[in-house]
């Protein structure tokens, strides 16, 4: 497996791999990351679709890409999916994905187009005092403390922030930025996450940082993330003729460890309450889905909270993950991201409107018709002074295919949801019922507080869901805590999903997920075609002299940060006008 880049690779096709008409694959897992690599067997490695066998312990696929409507609970998505251009992964597999809306066009194509048509950005990115506009005004907020701080993550090696947390590198000159406020609320950092991790997403989407105060970086699907990327993949998935196996629990993987490789033999499971052994050969393989940041999310109603007694560590992908493990050390080290729930946990709420009592308010906050079929909110508005860090969302409407056309679906989310009471109903929102989070919600939108209980409990269906891992991979970690895609000595097994390690990427992504699936398919089968590169915008110095620049509110960096370096270019500042260096400082608003 190697990486490329360009067109000359992206559009070619590669030729069948030797031997793969007798070679099958077991997928463990039918989240996003298991169907891609599905249909990177199918297209790239052009392996017979009857040869490929899905596990999934749920009733449907999809992982945490979901979106359910259920007649006895209503419209349900635990989170929602914010992509961009440079998802070269992504783009590449729905590119292949035929519509199940339109005839003779790829998801993709749908894609593109509507996001063309009706771009993405906010109106008002951030709220306060009960549904007024927080004026941040694009700005970043940052004072020269802050930004040395920044400077110094970004400057850092790897290795050296191994096992290392945010809150190591940053005090509250940082934590008080419109930059965090941003930063935090989009991607779900905390302050005692990762630093790796957050050096790596200022890598990866440094080319995004103008685009963070109003949301204009990002693209989103027409539906939710169910029907709009999951449901065409199944499809594609079974008009080739995968196999698709539900209520199956995969709970171990054995492997035969010789010092010179390492060959998966058999796979333990129980489908539908039997237990089951599956026998392999080195032409079978196996690509398993390792950890899960949705695995025991519980759901609550109008009515009830969510369950929230999950104990560290418990979960059937974290024990199938240990039972792996525990055979070699390359397998990684799953406690590292499953024994801290009171550090990965929040909730997130889907809010459903009844009647019309409630979207002049969404009307409102967005600044658009909720109605007109095009962006409502633009991503996420978070609500400043929230006790929750409370943030919510209307996409597209209608975000189901199903959904009434009178009603609105929309997101919420509170990040401090274990022991903060809110700002309206006193009580944690862990605590909370669907009612009394709509009710904390319509608070901040400005709703009359005599009108919050009779319009929360009567014009919105509110369910609520508590997810114990949810950013679990964002934990503090060192190398080796997550297994190679394919393992070093691996013949017929990979590892895809979120935990499972490759370079340079961003967990908490779709792109994550499909990198994973097109790099062990294509090391697995030895696919003569490159891997798309992560797109490399920190190397170029265009975008790092443009994203400081933005970074600074348009201040001049060299003057904030290196100011006896500035007063030496202003003296040779004659010298150097016609210089191409000074060109470029200029051009970027540097000096």
């Amino acid at each position: 497996m190697y990486y490329s880049n360009g067109n000359y690779e992206a559009f070619a096709r590669p030729v069948k791999p030797d031997g793969v008409d007798n070679k099958s694959a077991y997928m463990v897992g039918a989240g996003l990351a298991g169907l891609a690599a599905a249909a990177f067997l199918i297209r790239d490695g052009q392996m017979k679709g009857s040869n490929i066998h899905i596990f999934e312990e749920l009733k449907l696929a999809g992982g945490a890409c979901d979106g359910i409507h259920s007649p006895h609970v209503g419209f349900v998505c635990r989170g929602g999916r914010e992509m961009e251009n440079h998802f070269e992964c992504l783009w590449d597999l729905y590119r292949s994905i035929p519509s199940i809306e339109t005839e003779g066009v790829s998801v993709l194509d749908e894609f593109y187009w509507l996001n063309k048509r009706d771009p993405n950005y906010s109106l008002m990115r951030v709220s306060c005092n009960r549904g007024e506009d927080a004026q941040t005004d694009c700005k970043f907020d940052i004072n020269d403390k802050a930004a040395l701080q920044i400077l110094k993550l970004f400057m850092t090696p790897d290795e050296e922030l191994y096992d290392k947390r945010m809150d190591e590198f940053f005090d509250d000159d940082f934590y008080n930025t419109n930059f965090w406020i941003y930063w935090q609320t989009m991607f779900a950092f905390e302050k005692w996450h990762s630093a790796l991790e957050m050096k790596l997403y200022i890598y990866r989407f440094i080319h995004h940082i103008e685009g963070l105060p109003n949301l204009k970086a990002l693209k989103f699907a027409k539906y939710n993330s169910y029907e709009s990327l999951i449901l065409p993949l199944v499809r594609y998935l079974k008009a080739q003729g995968v196999d698709f196996q539900y209520d199956t629990r995969v709970t171990n993987v054995v492997f035969d460890i010789k010092p010179e490789k390492k060959v998966a033999k058999k796979i333990e499971l129980i489908k539908k309450g039997q237990s089951k052994t599956i026998d392999l050969t080195e032409n079978d393989l196996v690509i398993i889905t390792n950890g899960c940041n949705t695995e025991n999310s519980t759901l609550g109603d109008n009515d009830h909270a969510p369950d929230f007694s999950t104990k560290d560590g418990e979960g059937g992908c974290w024990e199938l993950w240990r039972n792996i493990a525990a055979q070699d050390p390359a397998f990684g080290r799953p406690e590292k991201f499953c024994s801290s729930i009171k550090e990965t946990n929040w909730e997130s709420a889907t809010v459903t409107t009844l009647d019309d009592r409630i979207p002049p308010y969404v009307q409102k906050m967005s600044k658009r018709d909720p109605f007109a079929g095009n962006v409502v909110t633009g991503g996420i508005i978070t609500v400043k002074d929230s006790n929750w860090l409370m943030s919510y969302t209307f996409n597209r409407q209608p975000h189901f295919k199903a959904q009434p056309k009178n009603q609105l679906v929309g997101w919420i989310y509170g990040l401090y949801c274990i022991d903060v009471p809110g700002n309206y109903v006193k009580k944690p929102m862990k605590d909370c019922t669907g009612i009394e989070i709509c009710e904390e919600w319509l608070y901040h939108m400005g709703v009359p507080v005599d009108q919050i209980h009779d319009m929360a409990s009567k014009s919105a269906n509110t369910i609520p869901c508590m997810m114990p891992y949810v950013t679990s991979f964002f934990m503090p970690r060192a190398e080796g805590d997550r297994p190679k895609v394919v393992p070093d000595g691996a013949v017929n097994f990979g590892f895809v999903g979120q935990f499972a390690d490759t370079f340079r990427d961003t967990v908490f992504t779709t792109e994550y997920s499909v990198r994973t699936a097109m790099e062990a398919v294509y090391t697995l089968l030895k696919v003569d075609r490159g891997v798309p590169e992560v797109f490399s915008s920190v190397y170029d110095i265009r975008v790092l002299l443009d994203s400081t620049s933005k970074l600074m509110d348009g201040r001049k960096p060299i003057e904030v940060m290196l100011p006896s370096l500035f007063t030496g270019i202003a003296a040779l500042k004659g010298k150097m006008d016609k210089n191409v260096v000074t060109k470029l400082l200029k051009r970027y608003n540097n000096v």
